[in-house]
């Protein structure tokens, strides 16, 4: 058993504090903000994660797991630090290392022991460098260190499986003895370790998200042609995924991504590219396509509707994703700000994220359940795809708008089942633009002077 101090309880440190204290071992988190230190301290979560809360309350209860905002406890006598803070974009882009800046001299300042400093946040090439800099400077004589890059490669919504099923293990670090160290307290996984030097550690974790969005900006591209072209971008994407070269991961076209990595690290890595000297235009166009996902949905419902001023819009989904409750780079708020922009009204659901949104968008309806978010809707766009959204009775849906279109945002839904029940159907890239019920068009109802009339938009 290794005793191990995680400096950051968010996402990232959460997990890896309660994994490890899982797999045997005597965790810390440290965290400066108190009121989350002391629900953690009572087993209650501040994020949704599946699984988190059980493994959290677990390992509290077995006494291998504690919080504290602390730092001189929760380094004494600790064999490696994992550091598990922010890296927030920047003005430019570039990642904001003041967290690892903050977390770095604290540790230097109470670290009363050797110990193995593990960079998890994702960091930008070099960083290890710089922490070893700081340490060197500024711990008291005699505490003797490694700094080792691990960089997470975590999923939102499938953290704690990705975690203790891991694909591969990355380490990086100039001490080969320190990383076999880290090295160690994955062996219970039986994963693959690769073990490099610190920047190329570092380099891994960028360019895999990086790779990541590519595919996805990639087949959204493809979708755009589909729809003008007359071919399923859903068909298209199967046919590309049984090739091994190219496999089918990430070739789902939709909305484009978004949370707490692809778009952080695309940026940040677009920016150390560019202020090194290269010309990262591939980075550049992945950002504008996913920006542009976005936009194509205002550009649907405008074609459709005529105009958004005093439409009504459901949003189906606010989270980024399934199975979090994460609304950082949500396409959801930005195209909720898009409509509002253009002065529509804003109907909303989502089974986890509605109370963090609320602090963003206090002023937009916020519906008991997905039927709720429709009623008297001219359209309603499907954003983040929950499997609550999957099981949806799509005729009380259509009954309870005021115009039966749906924006499939996440090619959830089969168009002519849609258009068989009635809809008014616009998927990503299935075929063409918009599929419309046997009858054609229906009449688009507008209010006036409080009376519902057919008018076309």
């Amino acid at each position: 058993m290794a005793r191990i101090s995680v400096v950051g309880a968010g996402y990232v440190g959460l997990v890896t504090g309660a994994c490890f204290a899982d797999l045997g071992n005597h965790v810390t988190c440290i965290d400066i903000d108190a009121r989350k230190v002391e629900m953690l301290a009572r087993g209650e979560l501040p994020i949704y994660e599946p699984q988190l809360e059980e493994l959290v309350q677990r390992n509290l209860t077995a006494g291998r797991l504690r919080f504290t905002t602390d730092y001189r406890a929760g380094l004494d006598g600790v064999e490696f630090v994992f550091v598990a803070v922010n890296t927030p974009s920047g003005q430019d882009g570039e990642a904001d290392m003041r967290q690892v800046q903050a977390a770095a001299h604290s540790i230097a300042e109470h670290l009363a022991t050797s110990a193995i400093i593990v960079n998890k946040s994702t960091m930008p090439i070099g960083t290890g460098d710089w922490v070893t800099g700081i340490l060197e400077k500024r711990l008291p004589p005699g505490v003797q260190f490694a700094v080792v890059s691990n960089p997470e490669f975590l999923r939102e919504g499938a953290a704690v499986s990705d975690f203790l099923n891991p694909d591969r293990v990355v380490l990086g670090a100039s001490d080969r003895a320190a990383a076999e160290r880290v090295a160690a307290l994955y062996a219970p996984l039986k994963c693959p370790i690769m073990i490099t030097d610190i920047r190329t550690a570092e380099m891994i974790k960028y360019a895999s998200n990086a790779f990541l969005a590519a595919k996805i900006s990639f087949i959204n591209e493809i979708a755009a042609i589909c729809e003008r072209l007359g071919a399923d971008v859903r068909q298209v994407a199967q046919g590309m995924g049984y090739d091994k070269r190219i496999g089918a991961a990430f070739l789902d076209a939709g909305i484009g991504y978004g949370g707490s990595c692809f778009p952080k690290d695309v940026k940040a890595l677009e920016h150390m590219a560019s202020i090194h000297g290269t010309h990262p235009q591939l980075l550049r166009t992945v950002m504008e396509i996913n920006r542009d996902q976005r936009r194509r949905v205002l550009q649907k419902l405008r074609r459709e509707l005529g105009r958004l001023d005093e439409r009504t819009i459901g949003i189906l989904g606010l989270a980024f994703k399934p199975n979090t409750d994460d609304l950082r780079e949500a396409p959801a708020l930005e195209i909720i700000h898009l409509l509002r922009h253009e002065g529509a009204r804003v109907r909303a659901y989502d089974p986890a994220a509605m109370d963090r949104a609320r602090e963003l968008l206090p002023d937009i309806y916020y519906g008991h359940d997905a039927y709720d978010a429709a009623t008297g809707c001219h359209a309603v766009v499907l954003v983040t795809e929950w499997n609550e959204f999957k099981q949806l009775d799509l005729a009380r849906l259509r009954d309870v708008m005021r115009y039966p279109f749906l924006v499939d945002g996440r090619n959830v839904y089969d168009p002519a089942a849609m258009t068989a029940l009635g809809f008014v159907y616009s998927g990503v890239g299935r075929g063409q633009p918009v599929h419309y019920p046997a009858g054609g068009r229906p009449p688009v109802p507008d209010q006036v002077d409080g009376q519902i009339t057919g008018i076309v938009g």
